[in-house]
């Protein structure tokens, strides 16, 4: 059994779902949690999921993360748009030497970690995930779940395989989860950025399934040009992405039980879209280099339009 610790910052679908499974699987985790603390501290963790469903009656939840032991590994499982948090969250809670895991979306995440924390090393981990948050420390996980670690170095040079992802790689799959090692760290954010931008885009913008978006022709071919204009993006910062990899992102969906995005999710339920990390860093690291992707700078005007007269309105409601 693993002696290493871990703490989950964002006890939501996707790190309740991956914090409780190493729970379950015998690991000492640590649960930072804000509107669900009274809750879960409780009542634990319900998993609602297609490998089997279970609850943790106990979990070590906290409300402050000064009052959480430091980790030897910590999991950042927020989204995108709370990462101003992480200057008074990560300091204190890694151990030096110790690992942060970015379980984030987009791009350049890792950079954002790397100037807070020195003297530990920094793991991107990219997300195959179908699992929403139905209730207070209550996850529905629909499908797959496979996580792709790959190792960060400064400007995204490619680490190979280190002793340190494959050790957290091992505790993951000693608690059921499907694990991939990446020798390249930024081309498999490019990767996942291949499905995130069109579904995630795309269903904000047509209020749709992605179900709804493969039944239709035009729908379909605009998901497909979207895919091939980000690994346009990828080529310019010396990644290649195969058409054989962007078939396979098509065949997946189309056999994926119908799904609301994170973003649709956040978007219906009012809150902050994660629209620069996903799209305007992507967008900024290709212009850098001269390139342009028109169809996605479509798509991120849109949905700064539409994530900004959200404020406005919530303003004048307050």
């Amino acid at each position: 059994m693993s002696e290493r610790s871990y703490a989950i910052i964002g006890t939501g679908a996707l790190g309740g779902f991956y914090g409780a499974k190493l729970q379950k699987a015998g690991l000492d985790v640590h649960f930072l949690l804000k509107s669900d603390y009274e809750y879960v501290s409780k009542s634990g963790l319900v998993i609602e999921s297609k490998d089997g469903d279970f609850t943790l009656t106990q979990v070590n939840a906290y409300n402050d993360v000064e009052k959480m032991p430091p980790c030897d590994v910590v999991v950042v499982a927020l989204k995108t748009t709370q990462n101003h948090l992480l200057p008074q969250i990560l300091p204190p809670l890694v151990k030096d030497d110790g690992v942060v895991l970015v379980l984030q979306n987009g791009l350049a995440v890792e950079e954002e970690v790397a100037k807070i924390v020195g003297n530990v090393s920094i793991i991107g981990g990219l997300c195959f995930l179908c699992s929403n948050k139905v209730g207070e420390g209550h996850i529905r996980h629909l499908d797959y779940g496979q996580i792709t670690l790959g190792g960060y170095a400064s400007g995204y040079d490619p680490t190979g395989i280190t002793d340190k992802m494959q050790q957290i790689a091992d505790d993951l799959k000693s608690a059921g989860i499907s694990m991939e090692l990446a020798e390249d760290l930024l081309l498999g954010r490019w990767k996942k950025l291949v499905w995130n931008i069109p579904y995630n885009g795309l269903s904000v913008i047509l209020n749709a399934r992605t179900d709804e978006l493969m039944s239709y022709i035009h729908t379909r071919k605009l998901v497909e040009q979207l895919m091939y204009e980000v690994a346009a993006g990828s080529f310019s910062c010396g990644r290649i992405i195969p058409d054989s990899f962007i078939q396979t992102m098509l065949d997946y969906t189309v056999k994926m039980k119908p799904y609301r995005t994170s973003m649709k999710i956040d978007y219906d339920e009012r809150r902050p879209l994660e629209v620069e990390a996903i799209f305007g860093n992507p967008l900024r690291k290709a212009h850098s280099r001269g390139v342009d992707l028109p169809q996605i700078s479509c798509i991120y005007q849109q949905l700064k339009f539409l994530d900004e007269i959200r404020k406005v309105g919530d303003r004048q409601n307050a």
